[in-house]
């Protein structure tokens, strides 16, 4: 069996070696890709909203702006995977009755996915996995969160057992992130000037993309149930910067750390969603073509220093693809904290002027299950014809994940 895997993941590097950007007709190809606006939590427009009512509401939207040809049959849709990380069983439950409520038949299969801040992206890997290997030739991945209505209900980072928490390696999964990002900061002496710096800068990318109307294509309207239609991102402010972050105080260790809510990812609500398919058919059917999926993978590192885990994640999935640093034209890689970006930025000697042009995380917000998906979203109308992106992230309790788009 390990052979085998070894002989197909032979095949598949040689199929990308040196032909990256070479069309196929096995190639699987993003359809669409949308979110909505990302609400603030517990005080933004989303707030009091279920996810349930998110999914429902915005797959409306988006099936409204697909060609007839899957619109109106979405019987073709082989599989939803959904990415959630706060709900009771990943959303499994909510999120199938929503999606059946949205006009995806009963036959349609659903699956729920949590790998934490990962998982939008995870879902979206889901999907092309099954294409590939011939399980289906459309799917849906979603990834959608109310961090109002459950950050505060649950323990973010679950529990472990008592047993597990007398051993040392276990029971660093435990950590709280922002103690994490401490962890990070300190070990590469990440200081609180450079990550209030970089803070200032994702909000002001934001704010200018959102005043430039480029966030506009890629936000779907989620209407509420008093008809108010939300349809802008409510996390960027303007005007701000380093000097005024600078004056926030430390959330995680008092007086000696650096970490702030000022240059931390927001706590938020949304929710993204990314249609896949086979070249071939998506052509068949007449559908539009953004771009195509090439790579993905995931990586473990350090729980203690969970944030890391780009750094690591991005190389891996660019050798699968036989790619360099340089080979890639745009980074979206989420803003969890300042520091751990700043450190993946550094250690892969990536130009910060590729990285999340249009703000991040820090800016943006972060809901976690929904922000791989929503990055997808936002990546492929960052590049260019033929440009390449990777999308990446960090991952709690000590992972990254990272993927690679081509833009069409």
């Amino acid at each position: 069996m390990t052979e085998r895997l070894a002989e197909i993941k032979d095949h598949l590097t040689s199929e990308f070696r040196g032909g990256v950007r070479k069309q196929r007709a096995d190639d699987i190809v993003i359809v669409s890709a949308h979110r909505s606006a990302i609400g603030k939590g517990f005080k933004g427009s989303f707030k009091d909203l279920n996810t349930d009512y998110l999914v429902l509401h915005f797959l409306n939207e988006f099936f409204d702006r697909l060609p007839s040809s899957i619109a109106d049959h979405k019987e073709l849709i082989g599989e939803v995977t959904c990415g959630n990380v706060l709900n009771m069983g990943a959303g499994a439950t909510e999120h199938r009755a929503a999606c059946l409520a949205a006009g995806i038949p009963f036959t349609t299969p659903f699956v729920a996915v949590n790998r934490q801040c990962s998982s939008g992206l995870t879902a979206v890997n889901d999907i092309a996995n099954k294409i590939r290997v011939g399980q289906i030739d459309i799917g849906l991945a979603l990834g959608v969160e109310s961090m109002s209505k459950n950050y505060g209900a649950v323990n973010p980072l679950g529990s472990i057992s008592d047993e597990l928490k007398q051993d040392p390696k276990a029971k660093k999964c435990l950590i709280p992130m922002g103690f994490t990002n401490e962890n990070v900061a300190h070990k590469f002496v990440i200081t609180r000037q450079m990550q209030d710096e970089f803070a200032a800068q994702s909000y002001k990318k934001a704010d200018d993309a959102s005043r430039k109307g480029y966030f506009q294509d890629e936000i779907l309207p989620i209407t509420l149930p008093d008809g108010k239609k939300v349809e802008k991102d409510e996390g960027p402010r303007a005007n701000v910067t380093a000097q005024s972050l600078g004056n926030l105080k430390p959330a995680f260790i008092k007086d000696k750390g650096t970490t702030t809510a000022g240059n931390s990812s927001q706590i938020s609500d949304g929710v993204a969603g990314v249609l896949l398919a086979r070249r071939s058919v998506a052509e068949k059917l007449d559908l539009p073509i953004l771009g195509r999926y090439a790579a993905f993978q995931s990586v473990g590192v350090p729980p203690e220093i969970m944030g890391v885990g780009p750094a690591y994640a991005i190389p891996r999935v660019l050798k699968d693809v036989d790619l360099n640093i340089d080979d890639i034209d745009i980074f979206e890689i989420n803003e969890a904290f300042a520091a751990q970006a700043l450190y993946c930025i550094h250690k892969l000697q990536i130009d910060v002027e590729k990285v999340n042009p249009r703000g991040g995380a820090i800016a943006l917000g972060h809901p976690l299950g929904c922000t791989g998906a929503r990055q997808v979203a936002t990546i492929l109308r960052e590049l260019k014809r033929d440009q390449i992106g990777v999308v990446s992230m960090c991952i709690g309790t000590g992972m990254g994940a990272a993927a690679v788009f081509i833009k069409e």
